[in-house]
């Protein structure tokens, strides 16, 4: 990953912490629970991920967003696999409940 691709992560980083850090909503929320008699630690969590955006060919372009594996895009295959679910022939094979 080039130098520039790592400062505007940097970047991205610092506007969640400020967008939280500034928001209203939080710090009253915050307050209220202080006025409870807690003391609050708010420790947040962001993970960035970064795929590799490829030039669509002609072919490519023509061809519907859905793939082989169903209604899904490249990108929500991409989403599934990062929460580490995989979609198979078996899963496809589940009967849906009846109502």
């Amino acid at each position: 990953m080039n130098q520039n691709v790592k400062n505007l992560i940097q970047k991205l980083g610092e506007a969640i912490h400020e967008s939280v850090s500034e928001s209203e909503d939080i710090a009253g929320v915050v307050k209220n629970i202080r006025e409870q008699g807690f003391d609050v630690l708010l420790m947040l969590e962001a993970t960035i991920g970064l795929n590799e955006v490829e030039p669509e060919t002609g072919e490519a372009a023509e061809t519907s967003d859905e793939t082989k594996e169903g209604p899904f895009t490249q990108s929500d295959l991409t989403f599934l696999k990062s929460l580490r679910i995989s979609l198979t022939e078996e899963t496809s094979e589940i009967p849906e409940p009846e109502e």
